[in-house]
């Protein structure tokens, strides 16, 4: 007796030789019925007109460094400006912006009143959530390289008009397109990890550019202390939060440029590749079973992603987690504030935590590719974390190093969050399937993050104790979530398992190309 996933119907299949027959029948059928609309990588290998492709263990190690040293330097930096240009509101908070218009540059803003500083936070997310869905489908529909630097170029301008904006009405627009054109990024950049690294180095990989948000605060902290003292001692012709809006943006701007220049749609178009590298970089991902990107919409694969308890489990992660990120990230300023520290030592003091974020993301990506185990690896960012915000529930306002201290763990948190974000790289595949539960997982995020700012409600300013409390119930359940993610991995992949050890089971020749899902592929086998 044996027990099978059709691909076609994706429903349950019992019996002996005939039930295994029709799933391969079906996937013969498949190949020939779909082969107009196969991935990329398949059409490349047609072309080779029968010439072998040979991959060696000296060459694909060669073509790895080769593609880490294009690749990862710029969508490393380019992370850090995504995460800085979101938290450049954070910084101007404490350096005037929320002031009222005044003939002192130094201590002018825009007069925000009331919950208007906690819109300005969500607003962003408003932007994301709104264009989350149709970025990632045009993620798939046009050249990958070239639509993500438009994007990269065109936050950087929308960024860059903060500087201009003279009340609440006008920065709530710039946040709103800012959150529109950052909405291609991160599923962007989820792509790119899946197209050009093998299952094995996706999660360190990820969390190497993911990483790069902690650097970003680093680097922010300073810049912002260093512009909002050196304005204090020497005076400027405009105020100093304008000027963190113009730098960042600016820089945005540049580097979307050569981020243009650098990185190709894919390995077939890649100038810094010879063309018989171009093939082999495509070999070398053919055990991710996944291919390099497929234009063509296929509703099967929409309609899959939807009924998917594994998809669920990554939205339902991403909106329970990201309400306390939400929260955290515009409020941080203000919170160290809280613990006692001036407004301008709060942009300092705020910069270590990075570093611990850095530390996590890369220990645990690391850990988690060595050891085969993502998911329960990075839960011990989490504990951290929460271990950090009892710490600033817990202790007395008078102890601000003990709770600046529980401030530094709490920015462990992301570890989790970037796990699963290379899991979608590495265990969703079928192109318009992976396009739309990237989309599902940041529409979870941009919710979150819309609802966490508005848990730091002004009247329970400085210790927000509510908003704290809600922090640690959040990250308590998203524990069970990722205990659910692991535990179904390890299902599915006993079920697929047994299915191929069937006598009867046929594995079809370039299987990888044929833009199969996770679950229709008896081949595929689920990253843990």
């Amino acid at each position: 007796m044996a027990t099978i996933t059709d691909p076609e119907k994706d429903t349950v299949v019992s019996g002996n030789t005939t039930g295994l027959t029709k799933v391969v029948r079906s996937l013969d059928e498949k190949l020939l019925k779909h082969s107009h609309d196969a991935d990329a990588a398949m059409k490349a290998f047609e072309s080779m007109e029968g010439q072998v492709v040979e991959l060696t263990e000296e060459k694909s190690k060669a073509l790895l460094r080769k593609i880490d040293l294009h690749m990862m330097p710029i969508m490393c930096i380019i992370y850090g400006l995504n995460y800085l240009d979101k938290t450049t509101l954070s910084y101007a908070s404490v350096m005037g912006l929320r002031l009222p218009p005044s003939d002192d540059k130094l201590k002018s803003g825009i007069g925000l009143v009331g919950d208007q500083y906690l819109w300005l936070g969500s607003m962003f997310y408003f932007g994301y959530i709104a264009w989350e869905y149709p970025t990632t489908r045009l993620l798939q529909v046009l050249p990958l390289g070239k639509y993500s630097a438009f994007n990269i170029i065109m936050w950087g301008i929308v960024l860059s008009c903060f500087a201009a904006v003279e009340n609440f009405a006008g920065a709530v627009a710039v946040r709103f397109f800012l959150g529109v054109f950052e909405a291609a990024v991160t599923p962007g950049f989820a792509l790119f990890t899946s197209q050009w690294y093998t299952k094995k180095e996706q999660g360190a990989r990820t969390g190497i550019w993911f990483s790069f948000n902690g650097w970003a605060q680093i680097f922010g902290g300073c810049v912002a202390y260093g512009i909002a003292v050196g304005c204090r001692k020497s005076g400027t012709s405009i105020e100093p939060w304008k000027i963190v809006f113009l730098f960042t943006g600016l820089l945005t701007t540049c580097l979307g440029i050569a981020f243009l220049w650098i990185v190709p749609d894919n390995q077939l178009n890649c100038r810094w590749l010879s063309k018989e590298d171009r093939i082999l970089a495509v070999e070398r991902i053919r055990v991710n079973a996944q291919g390099v990107g497929n234009k063509h919409f296929k509703w099967y694969q929409l309609k899959e992603a939807l009924l998917d308890p594994l998809s669920w489990a990554f939205f339902s992660y991403a909106l329970i987690a990201d309400i306390p990120n939400g929260g955290i990230s515009n409020f941080f300023s203000q919170l160290i504030v809280g613990f006692g520290y001036t407004p301008e030592q709060s942009l300092l003091y705020g910069t270590p935590g990075g570093a611990v974020e850095v530390v996590f993301l890369i220990v645990c990506g690391w850990a988690g590719d060595k050891y085969g185990y993502r998911v329960l690896i990075s839960m011990t960012g989490l504990c951290t974390a929460i271990l950090g915000m009892v710490l600033i529930v817990a202790l007395p306002l008078a102890n601000n190093k003990g709770r600046l201290a529980g401030y530094y763990l709490t920015q462990a948190s992301p570890t989790p969050f970037v796990a699963l974000l290379s899991l979608i790289s590495s265990n969703v595949a079928g192109y318009t399937k992976k396009t739309t539960v990237a989309a599902m997982y940041l529409i979870g995020y941009c919710a979150g993050n819309i609802i966490g700012p508005q848990t730091f409600r002004p009247e329970d300013a400085p210790r927000y104790v509510p908003a704290e409390i809600t922090i640690i119930v959040c990250w308590v359940v998203c524990l069970g979530i990722l205990t659910f993610i692991h535990c179904y991995c390890v299902w599915q992949n006993k079920k697929k398992a047994q299915i191929r050890a069937s006598p009867e089971y046929v594995r079809l020749e370039n299987q990888e190309w044929l833009d199969l899902t996770d679950r229709e592929n008896p081949e595929f086998v689920y990253t843990l």
